[in-house]
């Protein structure tokens, strides 16, 4: 804040009398702290008729039809619907011919005819197979419902950072154009000889460091609202003012949410199906050494003559077979669902932890935001403002210099900055514990059954202000 407080050293008018051009200066400097004082409460950069408003529920449906992960977790759940439907038809029959001895040589002989073969599955194989892809299928659904909650919170956030820009370049354009005046009234008092030439250097770099962070707060508003274009799914959605208010956000009791995000987290139910998977995974891989019953029969015409001259004619076979698992038990298939059954297990484990440990910085930031949300709003805030109007009382009764009631303007106004940015931080971060710490609207659904597939649900993006400080 000292960088933006201006050091002109004025010189004080104690009295009621004077001449008449001291008289001309105090009717400016009243004049321009009159138009500062309606100018700072409005803080509307534009005026409202002037530009198109959107609103958050608008924000969300039109991200709910645009946003592509949502028919990427559709085209997940018709695959695992397709697996599924695969993993339980039954193998196809073999239909062929059946030829010996064609020619039959002299004695006219020969065997021909058709054969069908079929496969019987025995040890309940199927009904594992569907067993294990009914598990693949709810991981996909549950990834389905996850995604839409991580596009909505993902929209929300990306709301709160884009309104805390544009809340927080309002009132830089206030404290610029305050730096401004400020400027041009020093140059009007050197010109009657009020001011000397450091006063005019010193306000004018302060109007520059104002206009250079406005400057900034405008690139944090651009990049703010081209962040929450992408994430609705329409990235030529052109700027348009946000309704909605940064104090309306409600507190939250962050060590209750704690323990529902590690309870009752999408990522904790996905491991937990991935668990009942790599059972059904093994409970087949066991069930493969029970043999399949191969059934084979079929008509053939047999033209070996008989002692009356008459052929032997048609006449039927059939054969009945199983492997006999000597050899080949499917031991290593069974070891490695054991693994794999193992690791789903301690995956639970160790998605718990992950969810706790990522959880815990969210709820430090949280819990200091919401400190110096109450602080800058319940103590700083009001001090200040009681500060400026008490100075702004006095300047009118010519009992205090016009340079402190900028310092009190220019302090009021930093505040409330620094308030936008606490705010801005304690929504966020209640918002991501609320949803799970589900924060990342844009990126692709995992696919059910990938190995590393719970680590998307945990991987909470880095979290910067939008705001300039």
């Amino acid at each position: 804040m000292n960088n933006l407080t201006t050091t002109v050293k004025f010189m004080e008018v104690g009295g009621a009398t004077g001449s008449p051009l001291r008289r001309a200066t105090r009717f400016l400097l009243c004049l321009s702290w009159a138009l500062l004082l309606v100018a700072l409460p409005g803080r509307a950069q534009t005026p409202a008729s002037e530009r198109k408003t959107i609103t958050l529920e608008e924000l969300e449906q039109m991200a709910l039809q645009n946003n592509p992960t949502f028919r990427q977790s559709a085209a997940n759940i018709q695959a695992a619907e397709g697996r599924k439907k695969q993993s339980r038809l039954y193998p196809n029959p073999t239909v062929g011919y059946q030829g010996e001895q064609i020619r039959g040589g002299a004695f006219h002989g020969g065997e021909q005819g058709f054969f069908v073969q079929q496969d019987i599955v025995l040890g309940g194989k199927l009904g594992l197979n569907r067993k294990m892809f009914d598990q693949e299928l709810k991981q996909a659904q549950t990834e389905a419902e996850e995604q839409k909650l991580r596009v909505v919170t993902n929209v929300r956030m990306s709301y709160i950072q884009a309104l805390a820009a544009q809340q927080t370049l309002e009132l830089r354009q206030n404290l610029s154009k305050l730096a401004d005046d400020a400027a041009g009234t020093t140059h009007q008092l050197a010109n009657i000889g009020q001011a000397d030439a450091p006063d005019v250097l010193e306000s004018e770099v302060e109007a520059q460091q104002a206009q250079l962070a406005v400057t900034m707060a405008e690139q944090s508003q651009q990049r703010a609202w081209k962040a929450l274009a992408a994430v609705v799914g329409n990235p030529r959605l052109p700027p348009m003012r946000l309704e909605g208010k940064l104090e309306d956000i409600p507190p939250v009791n962050a060590d209750e949410l704690v323990e529902q995000i590690v309870n009752e987290s999408p990522a904790v139910r996905i491991a937990e199906l991935g668990v009942k998977r790599a059972e059904a995974a093994l409970a087949r891989a066991k069930r493969e050494p029970i043999p399949d019953l191969q059934l084979r029969g079929g008509m053939q015409q047999n033209g070996e003559l008989l002692s009356g001259g008459r052929s032997v004619g048609l006449q039927g076979f059939a054969d009945v077979g199983v492997r006999i698992p000597i050899f080949n038990r499917n031991q290593g298939n069974i070891a490695t669902a054991k693994a794999d059954a193992e690791r789903a297990t301690r995956e639970v484990e160790r998605v718990k932890l992950v969810l706790r440990e990522r959880a815990a910085s969210v709820v430090q930031n949280y819990t200091f935001s919401q400190t110096a949300v109450d602080r800058y709003k319940n103590q700083m805030i009001p001090r200040a403002r009681k500060a400026y109007e008490m100075y702004s009382k006095k300047y009118q009764e010519m009992a205090a210099a016009y340079p402190q009631v900028l310092i009190a303007q220019r302090t009021l106004v930093q505040l409330e900055v620094s308030y936008i940015t606490a705010l801005e931080n304690f929504a966020t971060s209640s918002l991501s514990l609320e949803s799970y710490l589900l924060t990342d609207g844009l990126e692709a659904p995992s696919q059910p059954g990938g190995i590393d597939q719970p680590v998307r649900e945990v991987n909470i993006p880095f979290q910067m202000s939008t705001t300039p400080q």
